[in-house]
């Protein structure tokens, strides 16, 4: 147990650091964006191809899949039936800051320290359906409350979705696993090499992005944000550790996933449906603070 105490403790420095180093002038706010790019489309990219590799997959894994596309739309539901009272803009503004699971700059990295090949594919195989939320889902069902539309447009989801080379990368190297291909010797040797920095950059870029700026006033809207969330994602941690039928790397990746931070786009698209962005880069950067601190015990009990 000492050493995932040890290897957490190693994250959180990690993370400290780019946030120092952003504070003492190393780093500019705006060197988040480059991070963020390189994270995203390069590291984490490589990081899943490593990871699905010459792996076998069980289709009936798939359902974790729809577990994590479940779990983003009952987060919206909760969301937008708690806030709806409070007008379409509040309800919108709740929807999109507390949907989603940021996989892949924080949960994926912690999966890739602390569990084994088959925990890091269920965390990529739960980011599948969780993309959908992420990338374009929570923000079109937040603008159609906002405007008080009827249907939900599917194009601008769709177009996200096509862009994210993350989940193009998943989808492809799910398919291959399926079908028992495997890709050559030196794609997959480069792409361990990269994606090996995956964990220290996603952490370092955490660190660099991380800026809490709110008063006494606005912490009632965080908790009223984060505290239905947290509680829907411990009491879905505990009953799939403790009654789903998968390997445990499996459930022990289900418990990462389900105490995740929020992710990381909704600031921007509340910036895009002109929201108030310093309030959601707030909660954003709270949901890291309690995610780390949760993930840290969880795995301190079912390691």
């Amino acid at each position: 147990m000492s050493d995932i105490y040890v290897r957490a403790g190693c994250f959180v420095t990690i993370i400290l650091m780019g946030y120092v180093l952003r504070r003492v002038g190393f780093f500019k706010k705006e060197d988040f964006i480059l991070l963020s790019k390189i994270v995203i489309k390069i590291t984490l990219t490589a990081a899943i191809i490593t990871n699905f590799a010459g792996r076998e997959l069980d289709p009936s894994m798939l359902v974790l899949t729809l577990i994590g596309f479940l779990f983003g739309v009952m987060i919206m539901t909760i969301a937008y039936f708690l806030n709806r009272a409070d007008g379409s803009r509040a309800a919108a503004f709740a929807v999109l800051n507390s949907a989603g699971v940021n996989i892949g700059n924080f949960v994926l990295p912690f999966a890739q320290g602390f569990l084994g090949p088959g925990g890091i594919m269920a965390v990529s195989l739960f980011d599948v359906g969780n993309s959908p939320i992420c990338l374009g889902g929570a923000h079109s069902v937040a603008g159609m409350i906002q405007e008080e539309k009827k249907s939900l447009s599917l194009m601008p989801v769709l177009r996200s979705l096509v862009r994210s080379v993350p989940l193009v990368t998943y989808v492809i190297m799910c398919l291959l696993a399926l079908l028992h291909i495997s890709l050559p010797g030196p794609v997959v040797e480069l792409a361990g090499i990269i994606g090996r920095s995956n964990a220290f950059l996603a952490m370092l870029m955490l660190g660099v992005g991380f800026q809490i700026s709110l008063d006494v006033r606005q912490l009632s809207a965080v908790l009223r944000i984060l505290l239905p969330r947290y509680i829907l994602g411990i009491s879905l941690a505990v009953l799939s550790f403790l009654l789903l039928p998968f390997p445990l790397e499996a459930r022990q990746a289900l418990v990462i996933a389900f105490l995740g931070p929020i992710g990381s786009a909704a600031p921007a698209f509340t910036a895009d449906l002109k929201g108030d962005f310093g309030l959601a880069s707030a909660i954003n950067s709270f949901s890291i603070i309690i995610s780390i601190v949760l993930i840290i015990v969880a795995m301190g009990f079912i390691a």
